[in-house]
């Protein structure tokens, strides 16, 4: 891959914020990937990109990666970050939390429950908002995700991407992401458990163009045929606890263990946005195989996010 040249002469992002995987445009997306590489490989090149500028996250969830991905990237880049943690317009209205910010930072990072708060924010901030995850979409795990895969296999066209279990945001981000880079997509889940159908539209009318293959089975065998890489996640998200026993008995049959794994390509990569529940979704040899990538996932977290920033702030 050609080294990209010195910093600010990047691709800058065409639209305002990043509210769905969508916000991309497909060659905004491939220069992404592309400065994500060069931001990991050199770092110290774009260490003052962000100087003067602040970044305000907003997170009404836990976290661990997204946060601290986003602080560092934020820091290493020459910015600064003030964190907030907590229902966003819980105190006061959405409208008049999104107007203060705008008049004291750059950006905005937002870690919400609903589409709807993300999409709020953007309405009434005019800078840029950034979706770090909502019940819809998580587009900076994806991003993240498919520089893993690249790093792998040294392209993405041709390659097939199985997720099994809950078709939730973290699928629905894959989804969007790989069939736009021409990798087949393929969901393994129970029934009741599908993927919005107007993401699963929007996918649709992207294999068409790129000539991807999208499948959404309930058959795990016919998700994991010819996969390069495996995935799942934690059967319950935070706010769903309720359902918790439910979930865990439709979805068992979806854990990944050593005999699904072994149903995909022998070269497949097993794959987890984290935390994972080990004994759960998938079991403790699994996440510790020797082709488990998900801590180098983790590590792209922070140079997929440097290379987002990079585009729309710097």
């Amino acid at each position: 891959m050609a080294r990209l040249p010195a910093r600010s002469s990047f691709l800058k992002f065409s639209g305002t914020d990043l509210l769905r995987d969508l916000d991309l445009t497909n060659d905004e997306l491939v220069a992404l990937l592309d400065l994500a590489v060069d931001v990991k490989r050199s770092p110290t090149e774009y260490a003052q990109v962000l100087a003067g500028k602040s970044i305000a996250l907003l997170f009404e969830k836990p976290s661990l990666r997204t946060r601290l991905t986003f602080e560092l990237a934020i820091k290493q880049l020459g910015g600064d970050s003030v964190f907030c943690e907590g229902p966003v317009g819980g105190r006061e209205p959405l409208k008049d939390v999104a107007r203060n910010l705008d008049r004291w930072v750059n950006g905005i990072v937002a870690r919400v429950f609903t589409q709807e708060t993300v999409e709020e924010l953007a309405e009434w901030a005019s800078v840029p908002v950034i979706n770090a995850l909502s019940d819809l979409y998580h587009p900076c795990q994806a991003l993240a995700d498919v520089q893993t895969i690249r790093e792998r296999f040294g392209n993405l066209q041709g390659l097939k991407l199985a997720f099994l279990g809950d078709g939730n945001n973290v699928a629905q981000s894959l989804m969007i992401t790989a069939i736009r880079l021409g990798m087949d997509f393929a969901l393994g889940c129970p029934q009741g458990y599908s993927p919005n159908p107007e993401t699963v539209a929007q996918a649709e009318g992207l294999a068409a163009i790129s000539g991807a293959a999208l499948a959404i089975t309930h058959d795990t065998a016919e998700a994991l045929r010819g996969a390069h890489a495996v995935y799942t996640d934690v059967w319950t998200s935070m706010g769903q606890e309720r359902e918790a026993a439910k979930r865990k008995k439709a979805f068992r049959p979806y854990q990944v263990d050593d005999s699904l794994l072994g149903l995909a390509r022998s070269d497949a990569i097993f794959m987890h946005c984290l935390p994972a529940r080990r004994g759960e979704e998938v079991t403790d040899a699994v996440m510790e195989h020797g082709r488990s990538a998900v801590f180098d996932q983790a590590e792209n977290r922070l140079h997929a996010q440097k290379a987002l920033l990079l585009m729309m702030l710097g």
